[in-house]
């Protein structure tokens, strides 16, 4: 008995040691409530995702269906964990900084976006192989092709987004200089033409990009010290919810703000008017939790949990869904049809038992960091490698200086 106490107070001072020197390792000037709302939004993709989407076993198949479909009062919960507009925001906002950084410390603007880029190579290129390794086998094996379809496509459409993040990374010094009015200006006149006109659905795709640029460029404003004001973060939140609420009630827009399958219009795919003034609303919702997550933040646990996050945030946005699909097909080894993971999510008594399996997708998260968490964190220490050293070049023979990871 003894032993055990022993055990636990070790792993207990353990984790007092870890946190003290990540608290200690944080410069002094860094804004945590940024890294918080980062981790949130991650989190709140995942548990989207966790939440929305089922793997019904169908005649010897696996197809995904949504709750959404059968319980469309429960769209406001898309409303809490579609997080993508906080994401662009903060992205927005730490890409802006950090490439006037470099501007000031001669570093180029190529030197600068292959590095910003290089962080996602690493993580990316390991999903791709062991999902093309395990595409492959299952197709040998007489998996059936609608099956491979399935699950191939939950685990990569989550890559169009780090698709049109990069897109947006590239165009930083140019987001930096443009009012958010002129991307949301286009996404106003694509669905007016598509939806008011009959246009080609194909002019949507317009929006991919111009959609997820408000947002962004409300991130590069914010590092310019343009929305420090609380007037302007209750303007985006009130006008956003306000106008949302209007597109749906009035407009045919779905009220979930993620796609449903079979649905006539998706509020993602492309991004529609209501998905970019919900993402304001979210936007000026961010901005006014600033304050609380700096206060919870100042505890070193708090901000110990919101570090981890962020140090492995594409290793856990990569690979949620794959430790969905695990469970779920190791689940299938019992033969029959489990609830929540198996079967049609058509009623409450689904919702309740995948609620009881998120501790489960969970722990097969875990194992999935331990696995690849390495193709991150090589990357990291790649960057900083080099950032400690880099050639700047100058009208007089080049000089070498120390530089900080942009």
């Amino acid at each position: 008995m003894h032993d055990v106490v022993r055990r636990i107070e070790g792993r207990e001072h353990a984790m007092r040691d870890v946190v003290r020197r990540i608290d200690a390792a944080t410069p002094p000037g860094r804004d945590r409530a940024v890294d918080a709302l980062r981790a949130l939004a991650v989190l709140g993709v995942v548990l989207g995702h966790w939440l929305v989407t089922a793997l019904v076993a169908d005649s010897g198949t696996v197809r995904v269906a949504s709750p959404l479909q059968h319980l469309p009062h429960l769209a406001p919960v898309s409303w809490v964990l579609q997080t993508l507009a906080v994401f662009f925001l903060v992205g927005g906002r730490v890409g802006a900084r950090s490439c006037l950084s470099a501007r000031e410390r001669g570093v180029s603007y190529r030197q600068w976006l292959r590095t910003r880029l290089g962080r996602l190579f690493g993580p990316v290129c390991a999903v791709l192989v062991v999902w093309s390794l395990a595409a492959g086998t299952m197709l040998a094996c007489g998996t059936g092709w609608a099956t491979v379809h399935a699950l191939g496509k939950l685990v990569l459409s989550p890559l169009w987004f780090l698709l049109i993040f990069a897109v947006l990374t590239a165009a930083t010094p140019v987001a930096a200089r443009l009012h958010p009015l002129w991307p949301l200006a286009v996404v106003l006149h694509v669905d007016l033409f598509r939806f008011g006109l009959s246009g080609p659905d194909r002019i949507g795709e317009l929006n991919v990009v111009a959609g997820w640029l408000v947002p962004y460029c409300l991130g590069a404003a914010w590092a310019r010290g343009s929305l420090n004001s609380r007037a302007t973060a209750w303007a985006l939140l009130v006008g956003g919810a306000a106008a949302t609420t209007l597109l749906v009630l009035f407009a045919g827009y779905p009220a979930a703000m993620v796609g449903v399958p079979g649905a006539g219009i998706s509020n993602l795919g492309p991004p529609t008017l209501a998905a970019v003034t919900f993402g304001l609303a979210q936007c000026g919702a961010a901005l006014l939790l600033l304050d609380p997550l700096r206060r919870l933040c100042a505890g070193p646990v708090a901000w110990a949990a919101v570090a981890l996050v962020n140090l492995s945030a594409m290793t856990v946005f990569l690979w949620h869904q794959t430790a969905m699909m695990a469970v779920t097909a190791t689940a299938l080894l019992t033969g029959r049809a489990v609830p929540g993971l198996h079967t049609v999510p058509d009623g409450p008594g689904w919702v309740q038992a995948r609620v009881l399996w998120l501790p489960v997708f969970a722990a097969a998260l875990l194992v999935c960091w331990a696995a690849f968490r390495t193709y991150e964190q090589d990357r990291a220490h790649e960057r900083q490698r080099r950032g400690r050293t880099t050639v700047v070049r100058t009208g007089r023979p080049a000089r070498r200086e120390a530089t900080r990871d942009v």
